[in-house]
């Protein structure tokens, strides 16, 4: 981008600018969205002076947690601030290069549409120009425009972070969910199953609205009765697609219980009402030390499948599946990663990257609404059957596991998690609780470092 895009509205800019760093902001409300926070710059997207005046321009400052640099990205495409009441707004309905960017009155028009991509950047709908933080500007007061999109790191937003996290990235639509599984279905949609009356489904074309899609039973599940006293609530699904099919490994129990089951059902279109029981996978009964709920599958480097399960009691284990079947073969189980008696360790999941396989748990007590204390942690090994160990060294079996998210501001705990090998990424699925309990999807990219150990962005 040429350094000679300097004429544009500069002086207004320049003297709202001053005036932000000079004007005592008023206090905070309640921020509905996270921040945007500029990858060039590491300063957030910010409505200068923290004025809810419609014609307010943007820019870029430090972030401080304030209304005007919360953002929220509704189903309709609007990004919206100040505690929903504005809308970002593409200035007289602009749609060439250096259009200003300011915040107006939510009207519905098409200058208030945008759309986030892949790569962090966000498009105006209308002009199919990129958000650019003008000239590549780093400082506050920076102001941000339309601009021909260049995927420079001026024009890619991240979702912020507080407490050393970053918040989930952004999601819309129906995303009330809780113990979510996700596959990419061979039409690059998503699919996702959660805990629900006969296992609720979810479907997004792009990772970031989301629809209800019914339930995977909506006839119920008679065979499961026997451990759900009768209910028709299921919990914590795993979904899988190969070889033309959708295989779906759940839970079916009651709270506190031990005396569970995981069943296998596949679809061939992984569709509501569509899904055939396959039987029975493993169950735990009061006399064992084992809890049969929160099933992943795991297909390793050789083709052969395991199940990796478990929640409190004696913690995680694995067992081997028939390939033909999905169902159990043999009676060994391995333990693989435990903590202290009666310490909280469940919803396990193990994925491939690069040398190492991966395993993903969740510490600590869940299902509290804002009260939760879910994080997530992992272990990693040369083997799926383990020994799994820390970063530190630390075995999974004995208590190891390094933390990679936790609750942090709003957002309180994180957990239940699952790993999807995207087509050019790893994404993190998750459910968190917001301050008002709802339990809601999250959705974070996860980068590793030089040692291989992975981090949410």
């Amino acid at each position: 981008m040429s350094t000679a895009r300097t004429g544009l509205t500069g002086a207004l800019f320049l003297v709202a600018a001053l005036l932000s760093a000079l004007i005592t902001a008023p206090a905070a409300s309640a921020v509905i969205g996270p921040p945007l926070v500029g990858v060039g710059s590491g300063r957030c997207l910010d409505v200068v002076g923290n004025d809810a005046t419609p014609g307010t321009e943007v820019g870029i400052w430090d972030c401080n947690g304030q209304a005007n640099q919360g953002w929220n990205l509704t189903a309709a495409g609007e990004l919206r601030t100040f505690d929903d009441t504005r809308c970002l707004d593409a200035y007289n309905f602009g749609t060439a290069p250096g259009t200003r960017l300011v915040i107006w009155t939510c009207t519905g028009g098409a200058n208030q549409k945008f759309r986030r991509n892949g790569d962090g950047s966000i498009t105006a709908t209308q002009s199919n120009l990129c958000l650019d933080v003008y000239n590549h500007g780093t400082a506050n007061g920076s102001r941000v425009v339309l601009w021909t999109c260049t995927g420079a790191a001026n024009q890619r937003w991240s979702t912020g972070s507080t407490g050393g996290y970053p918040y989930p990235g952004l999601v819309t639509g129906d995303i009330g969910v809780h113990d979510p599984a996700v596959v990419k279905r061979p039409d690059g949609s998503y699919l996702v199953a959660n805990t629900g009356d006969g296992i609720g489904l979810k479907t997004s074309a792009d990772r970031i609205a989301f629809r209800n899609a019914g339930a995977a039973f909506p006839g119920g599940t008679p065979w499961a009765n026997t451990y759900t006293n009768n209910g028709r609530h299921l919990w914590a699904p795993d979904l899988t697609y190969r070889n033309g099919q959708y295989y779906l490994y759940y839970s079916a129990s009651t709270f506190g219980s031990n005396r569970s089951a995981i069943f296998l059902a596949t679809s061939p279109s992984g569709n509501s009402g569509t899904w055939t029981h396959r039987g029975l996978v493993i169950e735990s009964r009061t006399s064992d030390n084992f809890n049969a709920i929160d099933p992943n599958l795991i297909i390793d480097d050789q083709g052969r499948w395991w199940l990796d399960f478990g929640s409190f009691w004696s913690g995680i284990k694995l067992i081997q599946l028939d390939p033909n079947t999905g169902l159990r073969l043999g009676t060994a189980i391995t333990g693989i990663a435990n903590r202290s008696s009666g310490t909280a360790i469940e919803a396990p999941f193990i994925v491939k990257y690069g040398n190492y396989y991966y395993q993903y748990v969740s510490w600590d007590l869940c299902c509290r609404g804002a009260s939760s204390t879910y994080r997530i942690m992992v272990g990693r090994s040369t083997s799926v059957t383990g020994p799994y160990v820390d970063r530190n060294g630390v075995p999974m079996m004995s208590g190891g596991g390094t933390q990679v998210l936790a609750g942090h501001g709003s957002i309180h705990g994180p957990g239940h998690q699952a790993v999807l090998a995207d087509t050019d990424e790893h994404v993190l699925f998750y459910h968190y609780y917001a301050d008002n309990g709802a339990s809601l999807l999250g959705i974070n990219r996860l980068v590793y470092d030089a040692a291989g150990w992975p981090s949410v962005v």
